[in-house]
């Protein structure tokens, strides 16, 4: 399972969210029929573009309660620290979307205003 971590600026647009989708997935050589599902956290579940993408997509957007510091987060957020309680929305999301023993196939790539993050379920590689 693949789960692509969404995290972004508030009033963002769904081709904004695909193109950071995509982005992360070709950062990795995978394409769209790579993913399982993608991921946010409750503090984005009013931002309209990131369900759209998921429609879009043919995906379930599953929104994680209760995202904060994980250990497992390649980078680190300020601002995401600040306004949602985590040090990457898009990598704790994905992390904790993928399950138990999901790892990040690489830091959250940012493009614009959209941070994705890609974790796959399972132990290590």
């Amino acid at each position: 399972m693949i789960v692509a971590g969404i995290g972004c600026r508030k009033g963002v647009d769904t081709a904004g969210i695909l193109a950071a989708v995509d982005a992360a997935l070709g950062s990795h050589d995978l394409d769209r029929s790579s993913l399982s599902a993608l991921a946010t956290t409750a503090f984005k579940r009013d931002e309209a573009a990131i369900f759209a993408a998921g429609r879009e997509l043919g995906l379930e957007v599953i929104v994680v309660e209760g995202v904060g510091v994980d250990e497992n987060t390649l980078t680190h957020s300020d601002i995401s620290r600040a306004t949602a309680g985590s040090p990457s929305v898009s990598e704790s999301a994905a992390l904790a979307a993928a399950g138990k023993d999901a790892r990040l196939l690489g830091p959250r790539l940012i493009t614009g205003a959209v941070t994705c993050a890609l974790a796959v379920s399972g132990g290590p590689a």
